[in-house]
């Protein structure tokens, strides 16, 4: 068959260990052999970034900004055990921190869900997606490591000179230190694109922080949130008959649990990269798991939402079988090559990008899958397949349907 052509370049990020194994194969047996496929390439390998002292990661948040739609692979965020090993000249940021603090956008995650594969948590009937804020917070905090006693502060000058000037902790010996930020710009974005989405996807929406505790810092979250509803969206949201609520991180977890799906839970960016981990291992697996940052200039990244899955890549470095699930990975390409198409009005880059996503899912319920979901599937013939015959198994069906 003749291949898809493509008007614009989509902005590659490869990324480290198994993942990138992963990556490849994508590529390679689904991808490009259908489209003549037109990208950018950064490698965002953790050697590459220590390389160019990760101005690499820079350079390919300024490229989605540029051409709209970029699609990222899973990337190693080192710490003291990854220095030593990689032989770092610092411990670097975590990229996904450093593009999404760049772009400014709000990370969508929702559950691959296969018929074949039943929630553990028996309530759950629906897909439930995690809006998580991107911009600062802990993935932006300034750190130290108290050496000895001494006196910790919290100073702001403002520019017409008004000092303010409090004691964080008297050290009576060594301790550690993080100073995390807030700005309203990008909190009042946050808000936007979680009203926007609910009401894109006809959804509930719920957002929780810990405002009982954190009195100034989440209950900024809690009133511009607040604010924005009542002045922007109330009125849309009656007439699309969904709603909107805040409530306490701890009363959302137990909600959540008891609730049958369906919503869209709004959290701030810890919270919402914990969460979204609890909600993907609940609906069946880390590995299924989408995920897209959206700016407010309307900028999108897809990426897997899970890790690099070293344990896998060392066996697979040692030539052992490995069965890794390549589902968020292979969605992640999916997703970007759908918003390309509908960018650049290309139908039959839509088209195929769907067809393979109903491939991948049609493999699952033909009960072929990798290791991890064969224990959770409801199927009584369940044949189990290495890393690269799953995706070729994808590739028959793939090519059936084309």
């Amino acid at each position: 068959m003749q291949k898809i052509a493509m008007k614009t370049p989509l902005v590659e990020m490869d990324g480290d260990e198994m993942t990138r194994i992963i990556w490849k194969m994508i590529k390679d047996i689904l991808i490009e052999p259908f489209i003549e496929l037109k990208t950018e390439y950064y490698d965002l390998s953790l050697v590459n970034r220590d390389k160019t002292d990760d101005q690499v990661t820079r350079e390919a948040a300024e490229a989605v900004a540029k051409y709209g739609v970029g699609v990222k692979c899973a990337t190693i965020t080192p710490n003291a055990q990854r220095v030593q090993e990689y032989s770092l000249k610092q411990m670097w940021k975590s990229p996904n921190g450093t593009i999404r603090a760049m772009l400014n956008g709000t990370v969508f995650r929702a559950p691959i869900t296969v018929s074949c594969i039943e929630p553990s948590v028996r309530s759950w009937k629906k897909p439930i997606s995690i809006a998580r804020h991107s911009y600062g917070d802990v993935y932006s905090a300034t750190e130290y490591q108290v050496p000895n006693n001494g006196k910790a502060e919290l100073i702001f000058t403002g520019e017409s000179g008004e000092r303010f000037r409090e004691t964080i902790h008297d050290f009576s010996g060594g301790g550690v230190i993080q100073a995390m930020f807030n700005t309203d710009e990008s909190i009042r974005g946050f808000a936007h694109s979680c009203f926007n989405y609910a009401l894109s996807v006809k959804q509930d929406l719920w957002f929780s922080t810990k405002d009982t505790i954190s009195k100034l810092y989440d209950h900024r979250f809690k009133d511009i949130f607040a604010e924005i509803f009542e002045s922007d969206y109330a009125k849309k949201f009656k007439e699309a008959g969904i709603e909107y609520f805040y409530t306490l991180i701890d009363d959302a977890v137990a909600r959540v649990i008891r609730s049958e799906g369906g919503f869209v839970w709004a959290c701030k960016n810890y919270d919402g990269d914990v969460m979204s981990d609890m909600v993907a291992t609940a609906f069946g697996s880390l590995a299924m798991m989408t995920s897209v940052l959206v700016t407010p200039e309307g900028h999108y990244e897809y990426e897997a939402a899970h890790g690099t899955v070293t344990r896998h890549y060392y066996r697979h470095m040692e030539g052992g079988d490995t069965s890794t699930n390549s589902m968020a990975t292979l969605f992640a390409w999916t997703g970007a090559l759908k918003k390309r198409a509908e960018l650049d009005s290309l139908p039959e880059l839509s088209a195929f990008a769907q067809r393979l996503e109903d491939a991948a899912l049609e493999t699952i319920e033909a009960g072929i899958m990798t290791k991890d979901l064969a224990g959770l599937c409801s199927l009584e013939n369940v044949r189990i397949e290495s890393t690269e015959g799953f995706i070729r198994q994808v590739r028959e069906r793939l090519g059936s349907a084309l």
